[in-house]
């Protein structure tokens, strides 16, 4: 390395890394052709804004922190997003012909030319880093739209194609051949809704638009998605629906399913609900992490006289409790924990349930098969035969 390097030397200044540390990242720098700063934020050195604050320094380059930069529509639209996303920089300002664009890494004068030429315009550069601009992208020109601008258009409406994709996530039951971009775009939609802590995911299809709403703390919340998402909308539901093991070809009749997926070892469980409307098929997708279950009544929120009630409810020899409330309110985690309580060994659990959404070791569980005859109602009829002492009904819509 050499000592009198700008980017070494602010490093240095802002006391970020070692040498040792430096040493590290030069050697994971060249290994992989990385600029020596990135290779600091990848290992985990520094953090991205203080890392790229310092390259910023070294490289004569204002540093521009993007949350909450919100950019004016005209901007946006004088900036194709193909480009943009392309040649990694957020469009921010535009102003008698400069653009004020932020890029992920510093640009080169050759790449800065070809930019001019290709808006039209003199672009002045500023800095922000690689997960700062996936961030503003996300924001400003939808979720997955660097996956969407890989997708060729006249690909679209042909649903799924045979090519090799593999996701990230580890679900059972999708070894059907999918597009890998597709494969990757529905990656996207998951991890942020785990991210978020979403309980629902909504995917609507409307004339001209696909809307994508997460259900985050019982309110349901708008997510950008790209432009052009509706000409590959076919094909995003049919690798749900193959995730689902649901026939891809039907699509004037509603759909239930169920994905099991794992991970970084957390398993999670997604109801999967279809319905044809005059756009296409409307997806509901329920978010159930088995890892995240409370099976204890005191970690509900209730209050203690509350609970007190449910307790003694729970361990009556007869009786009946009726749990309703709006969708994610809680109703089966109540429900879980009543049961956990319950296992005390002497009595006979039995649940009838649509789907059977956590496994409880101790209970008897029965998934209803409609298309078989095996309902609610048949089914609590024959359970009735099998000297229960408790039975939970999944629900009573009818």
């Amino acid at each position: 390395m050499n000592p009198s390097d700008p980017l070494l030397e602010a490093l240095r200044r802002h006391r970020l890394v070692d040498e040792n540390q430096l040493e590290l990242a030069r050697r994971r720098a060249e290994l992989q052709r990385l600029p020596l700063h990135r290779a600091v934020v990848d290992l985990g050195f520094a953090g991205e804004a203080e890392t790229y604050r310092a390259a910023a320094e070294a490289f004569g380059l204002e540093f521009v922190v993007l949350d909450g930069v919100v950019v004016a529509r005209p901007v946006l639209d004088r900036v194709p997003a193909h480009l943009a996303l392309e040649h990694h920089f957020a469009p921010l300002a535009l102003d008698e012909g400069l653009l004020t664009a932020a890029f992920a890494e510093p640009p080169a004068l050759a790449e800065l030319g070809r930019l001019r030429l290709l808006l039209g315009l003199r672009v002045r550069a500023r800095l922000c880093g690689p997960a700062a601009l996936r961030e503003f992208v996300r924001r400003h020109y939808g979720l997955g739209a660097d996956t969407i601008q890989r997708l060729r258009p006249e690909r679209g409406a042909a649903g799924v194609v045979a090519a090799a994709g593999e996701s990230v996530f580890d679900v059972k039951g999708a070894d059907a051949p999918d597009d890998a971009t597709i494969v990757h775009f529905v990656d996207q939609i998951l991890s942020e809704a785990l991210r978020l802590e979403a309980t629902d995911i909504h995917l609507e299809p409307f004339a001209g638009a696909v809307k994508l709403r997460y259900r985050i703390d019982g309110l349901l919340q708008d997510v950008p998605v790209p432009e052009g998402l509706r000409a590959h909308y076919t094909a995003l539901v049919s690798r749900l629906k193959v995730m689902a093991e649901l026939d891809i070809t039907e699509r004037r009749l509603a759909h239930d399913g169920r994905i099991a997926m794992s991970r970084g070892g957390a398993q999670y469980d997604l109801r999967v609900s279809i319905i044809p409307t005059a756009h296409g098929e409307t997806v509901c997708l329920r978010v159930l992490g088995r890892d995240r279950l409370q099976l204890d009544l005191s970690h509900l929120g209730m209050e203690p006289e509350q609970r007190i009630i449910m307790e003694e409810l729970a361990g009556l020899p007869q009786g009946l409790a009726l749990i309703t409330g709006p969708t994610g309110s809680g109703k089966t985690t109540t429900l879980y924990a009543l049961l956990a309580g319950a296992r005390d060994g002497r009595r006979k659990i039995v649940t009838i349930e649509d789907p059977v959404e956590y496994k409880l070791d101790g209970v008897s569980q029965i998934q209803t098969r409609a298309e078989l005859g095996l309902d609610f109602a048949s089914g609590l009829r024959s359970v009735l035969r099998h000297d229960p002492d408790v039975i939970l009904i999944g629900e009573i819509r009818d």
